[in-house]
């Protein structure tokens, strides 16, 4: 194991765009050239163009573009008309927006706990979470692995709730053959620079089989209208500019080719953490395809933050956060998404959850570290990760 100083000066990000443009920057400089000389920025011909490609790549008839993933969650809400006195079942463990889009539109998160295989909502306890005032529920599909939609479809089936996929880690995902976003009512795709298909700032879009909800989705965006200057009901100025159609337009056709790359990366971490105690690599249901928005590999905590970051723990294992910092002085980028799920957060405190509520939520929370994952990441510096952490292994039992 190299010290800080012997280590290569080439770092290693957790994610790096560097690469891509390198790629298809010349793509993306002529497409956008020609929008800027277009004068036409917002809404337009390149706007609907990259809805319609990405509404056939996704297996729906309508996509409508908005500002950003949470906007996507929220006006999906909006068109399903799910508001005050309204509950929407999601999951504790993801990133706030999933739960903050709910609040957003005047209902209120209802959580249950994930599976600890994959993250995901765990289906099995939904119904007992089910109340009369339950009118959705929102699964998020975590890291790029698809939730168990045919289970949970059958629960919204059974119940007559509304479904809002939050797709935001996962564009390209399929589950049983089909990709996400076209299970529910809606699906809600981000398009944040990191994510599998990343505009060059931010960007969203829902995704619907319902042209009527399209119809309403599309009014919604803006302000509220359908005829210029004349409006039905209070909007968001929330669109998706065609400055970011166009770039999204040209990286929707690397999709595949990019999902199929980290999916190759996956598969040598998966092999080489197989062997690295300490370590549990994530697992992949027989039913999904994975898309690897992020490779996230659980490390046990050892429940004390202050001397996990300054050695390994006492136990003599891996340590998370010790983990984390040892990287870092190899160059080595790494992400804990996320440290604190959502019922422990401030800004839900008046919900009146408490630890203990979710524990599988909260124990990902504590273990979960994501290594470098991006489509350009070479076999080399990801050869430099794991013989990062196989040294890191055993110094830590060493110790």
């Amino acid at each position: 194991m190299c010290s800080s100083s012997e280590c290569p000066v080439t770092s290693i990000p957790a994610f790096n765009l560097t690469e891509q443009y390198r790629r298809i920057g010349a793509e993306l400089e002529t497409a956008t050239a020609k929008v800027l000389a277009s004068g036409g920025y917002i809404g337009g011909q390149t706007v609907a163009d990259f809805e319609a490609a990405f509404a056939a790549a996704m297996g729906v008839t309508e996509a409508v573009g908005c500002n950003s993933g949470t906007d996507a969650l929220h006006l999906a809400l909006r068109a399903l008309d799910i508001g005050p006195g309204d509950e929407v079942i999601t999951s504790p463990f993801t990133f706030f927006a999933s739960a903050e889009a709910i609040s957003l539109a005047g209902a209120t998160p209802v959580l249950v706990d994930i599976e600890p295989q994959f993250f995901n909502l765990d289906y099995r306890q939904i119904e007992a979470a089910i109340t009369p005032r339950t009118k959705a529920i929102i699964p998020v599909h975590l890291f790029g692995h698809p939730a168990a939609m045919s289970e949970i479809m059958a629960i919204a089936r059974a119940h007559n709730l509304r479904v809002i996929e939050d797709c935001a880690q996962a564009t390209g995902a399929t589950w049983q053959g089909q990709p996400v976003g076209s299970f529910g009512d809606c699906g809600c795709f981000s398009f944040y620079p990191t994510k599998n298909l990343g505009a060059c700032g931010d960007g969203g879009l829902v995704t619907t089989k319902n042209p009527e909800v399209a119809d309403r989705l599309r009014s919604l965006r803006q302000h509220g209208m359908r005829v210029r200057y004349y409006h039905d009901e209070i909007g968001l100025n929330s669109r998706l500019d065609a400055l970011q159609a166009v770039i999204l337009s040209i990286k929707l056709r690397y999709l595949d080719e990019w999902n199929q790359q980290r999916q190759a990366i996956a598969q040598r971490y998966g092999e080489a953490i197989a062997a690295i105690p300490g370590l549990v690599a994530p697992s992949v249901h027989a039913d999904a395809v994975h898309v690897w928005h992020q490779y996230t590999v659980r490390v046990q905590a050892c429940g004390d933050r202050s001397r996990c970051v300054s050695h390994p723990c006492d136990r003599q294992g891996l340590c998370r956060d010790w983990l984390q910092q040892q990287l870092q002085a190899q160059g080595i980028g790494s992400m804990i998404y996320y440290p604190v799920p959502v019922h422990l957060q401030q800004a839900y405190s008046q919900l009146g959850y408490k630890t203990g509520d979710f524990p599988e939520a909260e124990r990902a929370a504590q273990e979960v570290l994501s290594l470098p994952m991006f489509p350009e990441l070479n076999e080399d510096d990801q050869a430099r990760v794991i013989t990062a952490l196989k040294d890191l292994a055993i110094a830590a039992v060493q110790s």
